[in-house]
């Protein structure tokens, strides 16, 4: 594992944003890979409630100032970098003033989803992207966590898929019991055929809810983990039956002694 590069992508990473499975398992992930070598970069959405003064956030010019469009619209990106403390880990941020200024995650004070949640993903993994490029700092794997961050691997397959440097990177997904209620906009099949991906890839979210983008983000990494205990019946049949090598649930202790094989065996 040593000198390999794994990026993780991830919807939330503490400390930046609070504790939860995803957050945690997105901190600990890297920080496993990292205490025995690898080398790692993580890339996060830079939340309106993201304290930059505290976590020293800074913004990186010479990566920033493109635009990247979404749905036929420039959007400008706005890259940021900081370090987990004592890691020695860097965290990239996506920003956009549109579709991250908000003092928010994921939905409003009502509870109710923001309704651009579907272009903040796209623009999420199109950022993702386009910031690993400029930095010329190409992953042999990437490790996606999270459902803002689950459009990556579908991009890269699609979208992306002429760029050569991705050309032997590997994708693995942990999926989680927990995302969002109700739907995305439905209107996010359409916005991605505007990408020119497919209608027969883009379809299996004419109902975006979190089940379909799971099983979309499924179809198109290389691997799975499952990251919850509770996971729901459908996604674990669709993860068992989807023919891609998984690893079962398994809690920090037990995971730790089993995580850098799964991924040396199936994605280096």
């Amino acid at each position: 594992m040593k000198d390999k590069r794994i990026l993780y992508v991830s919807s939330e990473v503490v400390p930046y944003l609070a504790e939860n499975e995803v957050s945690l398992q997105s901190y600990e992930f890297p920080k496993m890979i990292n205490d025995i070598g690898g080398q790692i970069r993580i890339f996060m959405p830079r939340y309106g409630n993201i304290n930059e003064r505290r976590h020293q956030l800074h913004e990186v010019i010479r990566l920033s100032g493109m635009n990247l469009v979404v749905n036929d619209m420039d959007m400008p990106l706005i890259i940021k970098v900081a370090s987990i403390p004592k890691e020695r880990i860097q965290v990239y941020f996506i920003d956009n003033d549109e579709y991250f200024k908000r003092k928010a995650t994921f939905s409003d004070e009502d509870g109710a989803l923001y309704p651009d949640n579907d272009e903040r993903a796209i623009f999420f993994a199109k950022g993702v992207v386009e910031t690993v490029k400029k930095l010329n700092w190409v992953p042999d794997a990437i490790h996606v966590h999270g459902w803002m961050a689950a459009l990556l691997p579908v991009y890269l397959k699609h979208y992306y898929k002429n760029e050569g440097i991705f050309a032997d990177t590997k994708i693995v997904t942990s999926v989680y019991s927990s995302g969002y209620e109700g739907l995305l906009d439905e209107k996010l099949s359409s916005k991605m055929m505007f990408d020119n991906i497919d209608e027969s890839v883009s379809n299996i979210v004419s109902k975006p809810d979190y089940e379909s983008l799971m099983k979309l983000t499924i179809d198109h990494s290389d691997a799975v983990i499952i990251g919850s205990e509770d996971m729901p019946s459908n996604l674990t049949k669709y993860i068992e039956t989807s023919g891609k090598p998984f690893l079962p649930f398994a809690a920090k202790d037990a995971i730790k002694e089993v995580y850098a094989d799964f991924i040396k065996e199936h994605l280096l």
